[in-house]
């Protein structure tokens, strides 16, 4: 006579099971609250053009590692081959036609004006972008967060203003490197999961 076997699944105790589902879902709170953190740290810069200029683009700031932060710009509308100066300037306020609005470059007390890669420099010193023929420059930046911040503190830019300039920075005269008038400007805004930015106030 065969006899007929019936696979039964073992399940743990209620109790066991409830406080293993618990377990689970802690997990992926975590998980999620730690990835959603990682991103609205992010902040965006959409650069429009000043009065009489074509210049626009986008730059992204986002955290690298545990103490940069990575720029990365998308331009056009540049002189084609041709160097122009980077500022992260004090005020986030784009309103004026030639964005003088958006104050001096962005600087702790008693810095001057210098090469942002060397020496003494203003907080906002990013130096120089290089155009190709076309006219248009993609590259990345990265800076120690100590220079700059998406975190809060003395060297945070978030709510302040990236600028770019006419001409060249020659990364020595004073207060600014004579790099030209100011050819597109825009609002550095913390983005969030929902609408990528933040509604934040501009500093001012």
């Amino acid at each position: 006579m065969a006899i007929g076997l019936e696979r039964t699944a073992i399940r743990p105790p209620r109790q066991a099971r409830g406080i293993g589902l618990a377990i689970a879902l802690a997990l992926a709170c975590s998980s999620g609250l730690a990835a959603i953190d990682d991103q609205t740290r992010d902040a965006v810069a959409r650069l429009e053009p000043t009065k009489g200029s074509k210049v626009s683009g986008m730059a992204r700031f986002q955290p690298e590692g545990k103490d940069h932060v990575r720029i990365t710009l998308s331009i056009s509308g540049l002189n084609p081959g041709a160097a122009h100066g980077l500022h992260v300037h004090e005020k986030g306020d784009c309103s004026a036609p030639d964005a003088t609005s958006a104050g001096p470059h962005f600087a702790l007390p008693d810095q001057r004006h210098g090469d942002g890669q060397s020496g003494q420099h203003h907080a906002g010193d990013l130096g120089n972008i290089e155009a190709d023929d076309q006219g248009k420059a993609e590259l990345t930046i990265t800076v120690p967060d100590s220079k700059l911040s998406l975190t809060g503190g003395p060297v945070d830019v978030v709510g302040r203003a990236l600028i770019v300039h006419g001409g060249v920075d020659d990364l020595k005269s004073q207060p600014a490197g004579d790099s030209g008038p100011r050819v597109a400007c825009g609002v550095i805004e913390r983005r969030t999961i929902e609408d990528g930015k933040s509604p934040m106030q501009p500093r001012s």
